[in-house]
């Protein structure tokens, strides 16, 4: 087996194992690590802003993605979202939220890097996921101005093959060929996306899983000011 066909067609499969493996062992074993240990309160310069920045950016990223590469091209056409059209709308939102991303990201790295008592607090995991983050993003965005070459030129080809090749992977039916001709910088932007859910069960980040979601639909709290009798 070639090494294309290793990273394209085992590798997700073995980042996926342990993205799920990983996650249920570690909330069985280590729960008292099942935490986003915030340090919010060691340093509150910058933070708000720049988490929300990140947070809004790669929530949008990870959900864009995930319609974009995974729903058949069969529904775009049903739904008569052209190919051009669904390339320009990928471009834009990705340019758009991978920016926010990037900003809100860097400064949040830089934060944990720069202030002594945030880096103090801080575990190499926390850092060195935030960079990788960082990394698989900037070649996201590095691979815009080819994208935007192929969409000029009314070339959809790549769009498509990643998409294919994402639903092979979720089918069952890897096919690697299918990125054999692809831009090397979207080849290394895909693995390096693999290998955040590879990292995933080691990090902060699992707290993703435990989203409130409930807090969306609770019951409003009742408040009563405490009157003060004279």
């Amino acid at each position: 087996m070639d090494l294309h066909k290793l990273i394209f067609e085992v590798y997700p499969y073995v980042a996926l194992t342990v993205f799920l493996l990983g996650s249920w062992i570690r909330f069985d074993t280590e729960q008292y690590t099942w935490k986003s240990d915030s340090s919010q309160l060691l340093s509150k310069k910058y933070m708000r802003v720049a988490s929300n920045f990140f947070h809004l950016g790669i929530i949008a990223i990870f959900f864009g993605h995930l319609v974009g590469l995974l729903t058949p091209h069969a529904i775009f056409s049903g739904l008569s979202v052209s190919d051009m059209a669904h390339q320009w709308l990928a471009i834009s939102a990705g340019a758009v939220f991978g920016t926010l991303c990037l900003l809100g990201g860097a400064t949040l790295w830089l934060r944990r890097m720069l202030n002594t008592r945030v880096r103090a607090a801080s575990r190499w995991m926390d850092i060195n996921i935030l960079g990788w983050l960082m990394i698989t993003l900037m070649l996201g965005l590095s691979t815009l101005p080819v994208s935007i070459m192929h969409a000029n030129e009314g070339n959809a080809i790549t769009m498509i093959a990643l998409a294919e090749w994402a639903q092979s992977i979720v089918y069952l039916r890897p096919n690697s060929d299918l990125l054999l001709h692809i831009s090397l910088v979207y080849k290394i932007h895909v693995f390096c996306g693999m290998s955040v859910f590879l990292f995933f069960p080691f990090t902060r980040l699992v707290h993703v899983w435990s989203v409130p979601l409930g807090y969306l639909g609770r019951a409003y709290q009742i408040v009563r000011a405490k009157r003060v009798r004279v």
